[in-house]
């Protein structure tokens, strides 16, 4: 565990990035599965006849942290060491060796989702959509060699040591690691806090930091679970799902669409075990479909993201935590 000065230095290293992590996730329908933290039950506001929150009950409101699963980044900080710490422990158990990654190197493993070198998230989104269908190789993400969120947040000595395993060893090495799926590595699955998809020393590693609900698909950290309840929300989201079908698709929430399209990728791929140039001419014709409409739904998505749900969740934020939304 790092001390105090150690973290500082850490925590500033990582405030730059912090904005472009943004995971700022909205609760499905109230009809669906939920898991919502008690702290996030407990915080509930107080509200008028109108359903808006009332001054003093916001007043008093404490503001969750801002980074993935409501921490602060200091929590967040320490919950990486422990987790690659773990990590590290347990691939030696397995007989591979893996080196624990510095919270920078996740947190900048995380920050490249959606993101390429001089691209705003506009313009990517618009050329590879979520970057799921339309940058799949089916190879492993350390002989990854375009866009690989997965391979940064792994750590260039990570990537180095794994490419010097035999190809029987390497695939022995990632099934201790990751389990069956490759994709669902610590820095993708904290960035979109989701760690269903999580196996091998990484899932046995992250479920001795993280609390068992987080763990869950359908968990909503403390500020979004709060966030979703509000009139204002709801109504924003009765809004996107009206626009979506007007486009053609039949979403009624901006957190359904990525994982659809990574469902739709599995069933496709095998769970992401085919490599492109061993598919045949119906699975490639198939992926290309598939990558066309990721691209549309993605920028139509993106769209209502900027036009709807932002702007109903920053006016939520300033008038429950007298904030911005982070």
């Amino acid at each position: 565990m790092m001390g105090d000065r150690a973290i500082a230095g850490i925590v500033a290293a990582v405030g730059a990035v912090a904005a472009m992590v943004g995971c700022s996730r909205t609760e499905p329908p109230e009809t669906a599965s939920q898991t919502v933290p008690a702290a996030a039950a407990s915080a509930q506001p107080a509200t008028g006849p109108s359903g808006q929150a009332t001054a003093s009950a916001n007043a008093a409101q404490p503001a969750p942290g801002s980074e993935e699963f409501g921490m602060s980044v200091r929590q967040l900080v320490e919950s990486i060491e422990k987790v690659e710490a773990l990590i590290s422990a347990c691939m030696r158990e397995q007989g591979f060796e893996y080196v624990a990654v510095d919270a920078e190197t996740v947190r900048k493993g995380m920050a490249a989702n959606k993101t390429l070198p001089g691209m705003s998230e506009e313009e990517f989104v618009g050329k590879y959509g979520f970057g799921v269908a339309t940058t799949y190789t089916g190879q492993p993400p350390q002989l990854a060699t375009g866009y690989n969120p997965a391979k940064v947040g792994l750590g260039a000595r990570n990537v180095e040591i794994y490419r010097k395993l035999s190809p029987a060893d390497q695939v022995a090495y990632n099934r201790a690691l990751f389990g069956e799926n490759t994709g669902a590595t610590f820095a993708v699955g904290l960035e979109a806090e989701d760690f269903s998809q999580t196996g091998g020393c990484t899932r046995r590693s992250i479920e001795q930091v993280f609390q068992r609900d987080q763990l869950q698909a359908n968990y909503y950290n403390p500020k979004d679970a709060i966030v979703n309840k509000h009139p204002r929300m709801k109504e924003a989201l009765q809004a996107y799902a009206a626009e979506m079908r007007k486009a053609g698709f039949s979403y009624t929430h901006p957190d359904e669409v990525e994982p659809d399209i990574q469902d739709r990728l599995n069933a496709l791929t095998s769970g992401g075990t085919v490599l492109v140039e061993s598919m045949s001419a119906e699975q490639r014709a198939a992926l290309k479909e598939l990558q066309n409409y990721e691209r549309r739904v993605a920028a139509k998505t993106f769209e209502l993201q900027q036009e709807i749900i932002d702007p109903a969740e920053e006016k939520i934020l300033e008038e429950m935590f007298a904030r911005k939304p982070e």
